[in-house]
């Protein structure tokens, strides 16, 4: 028992090294996209389209690729935390496809539809680039071949493994899953409002931009384009509330929080403003069992409390920006107060309950 403790310290450290090299990446990106949308003039469906401005639409792109390169740093720091520096490079590409797994881009076939996996994707493409190169490390090898292992074979020999599985073993089903998940909701919607609301609210939240989270953000902007609003009001209600109530819970019990957690905190308070619910990643990277089941309550009590209020939205995002085009207003802001006081109040009372002492800071 005491060394399966070990290991799962040992796991927990692995994240937090990826977390500490990612969040400089998330925070970066957040602020440069919420910047660009933050003063860019609204578009014909009243979103925030930083197109006609040069400057904003540069730092749009900056932003965005930053997030790209978040999931690739991520993936590369956890599989350097388990096996150094021969794994940064199988890590840090196994972290990148999961922008998008896009089996085309690899494979002559152009009907292979396309599969984002996110953060969560990034965790298991370095904890697995990791292992793989641990365990490479323990080969046998001839003098001559041992001085290239670390810098040429093994990082060769690894990014083909862990390419392989990211790409043609969760690419696959994960595509499917985003297929049945839409059937799924689109059943639904004939349904309980309430039922649906918390099922959108708690795919919002999931996996923070992932897959699961595109496909509850599709279908109601889907649902815009067919002139009902109802549906984007409860999403963009959810978008926001994980930044939101993380960066409240930094606040309210700082004690509870290391100095690096505090600091991404208010980054995720700007965040959340702007409707990026990136910026909840840092927290669920570094402890997904306690933070995630928590920030899926608040989101699912804030798209509960906008669809039971007939709050619409207009344009395709979410989070107080985009209020001037809600419908309802002030019960979109009650709704996301009470998501972010609820997903603060779950997540400050699990980790009282399990242990809120903060542990020691990741290595840099």
């Amino acid at each position: 028992m005491d060394a399966f403790v070990q290991e799962l310290k040992k796991l927990r450290q692995h994240l937090l090294t990826g977390v500490s090299y990612a969040i400089p990446f998330i925070a970066c990106g957040g602020i440069l996209i919420a910047v660009a949308l933050g003063f860019a003039p609204r578009g014909e469906n009243g979103a925030p389209d930083p197109s006609g401005v040069p400057v904003l639409f540069f730092m749009l792109q900056l932003g965005v690729v930053a997030f790209k390169l978040m999931l690739a740093i991520l993936g590369a720091y956890i599989a350097y935390s388990i096996a150094g520096k021969p794994a940064l490079v199988a890590g840090a590409i196994g972290g990148f496809v999961c922008n998008d797994l896009r089996l085309h881009a690899f494979f002559p076939d152009p009907g292979t539809p396309d599969a984002p996996v996110g953060f969560l994707g990034a965790i298991v493409a370095g904890l697995l680039a990791g292992y793989v190169v641990f365990g490479l490390k323990k080969i046998p090898t001839h003098k001559f071949i041992k001085p290239i292992m670390p810098i040429l074979v093994i990082p060769i020999v690894s990014t083909l493994i862990v390419g392989a599985v990211m790409i043609l073993l969760l690419g696959p089903p994960i595509a499917g899953l985003n297929t049945w998940l839409n059937s799924q909701l689109l059943e639904m919607q004939a349904g309980s409002a309430i039922v649906l609301a918390m099922a959108l609210g708690a795919m919002i939240a999931f996996d923070m931009g992932g897959p699961v989270n595109k496909v509850a953000f599709f279908f109601a902007a889907g649902m815009i384009e067919q002139g009902n609003i109802l549906m984007m009001g409860p999403v963009a209600a959810a978008i926001c509330t994980p930044p939101l109530g993380l960066g409240l819970a930094t606040v309210i019990a700082r004690k509870m929080w290391r100095e690096d957690q505090r600091e991404a905190g208010l980054a995720a308070l700007g965040m959340g403003m702007i409707g990026i619910t990136e910026g909840a990643i840092p927290f669920a990277a570094a402890d997904p069992l306690r933070v995630i089941p928590c920030i899926m309550f608040g989101s699912m009590v804030a798209s509960v409390t906008a669809m039971l209020a007939s709050v619409g939205n207009h344009a395709p995002h979410g989070g107080p920006i985009v209020l001037f085009v809600v419908e309802n207003k002030l019960m979109y802001i009650v709704a996301i107060v009470l998501g972010a006081v609820a997903t603060a109040a779950a997540v400050l009372v699990v980790k009282k309950l399990t242990g809120g002492t903060p542990p020691a800071e990741a290595s840099a």
